[in-house]
């Protein structure tokens, strides 16, 4: 993947990234039975990573408008320890995460796929649209990945992000040794 100065200039101080939901780690699809129970599907290899993303030192955050069990599982299972649900203010989080965290804009990432994340899209270091997102979507963004959401497009932006710091040789380096 060619990374250009541009995006590797956006990339390197990067601490956090924050990821919608639905639409980004799902395909948006949400599938309820007959007693109102909720399924969406996720991808093992963006769940991959975000775990290797997480062990090479940044640290990783949900922010979605839904509610849902599927999605604190999920958090669970991949060590996500920090998700927001029902947020309709997604930048009210978000400015509250920098505080607390004492992070600048440009130390943090978002990934986004509707009109409602436009608002974190303008305010971040490095904002990235998935594939099938909206168009407004994709022009307030620094990169709109090859992937779709709940796709791969997460697992792109982690490896693109590995990469752009310099750390993915070191990261091969474990599974070839």
């Amino acid at each position: 993947m060619e990374i250009t100065p541009e995006l590797r200039e956006r990339i390197i101080p990067l601490r956090l990234l924050i990821l919608d939901v639905d639409g980004v780690l799902t395909d948006g699809r949400i599938v309820m039975n007959d007693h109102g129970e909720e399924s969406k599907f996720f991808d093992v290899k963006d769940g991959h990573g975000l775990k290797v993303l997480m062990r090479c030192g940044l640290e990783v955050v949900w922010i979605t408008g839904r509610k849902s069990h599927v999605v604190e599982y999920r958090a669970k299972d991949l060590g996500v320890q920090e998700y927001h649900q029902l947020i309709w203010n997604k930048v009210e989080v978000y400015e509250e995460i920098l505080v607390r965290k004492g992070l600048a804009p440009e130390e943090v990432a978002y990934v986004g796929d509707d009109i409602v994340d436009i608002p974190l899209l303008k305010r971040v270091g490095f904002a990235v649209a998935v594939n099938d997102a909206v168009s407004e979507a994709k022009q307030a963004a620094h990169y709109v990945t090859s992937q779709r959401g709940g796709r791969g497009a997460v697992r792109e932006v982690c490896d693109l992000i590995l990469q752009g710091q310099e750390k993915w040789d070191r990261l091969l380096a474990r599974y070839f040794s």
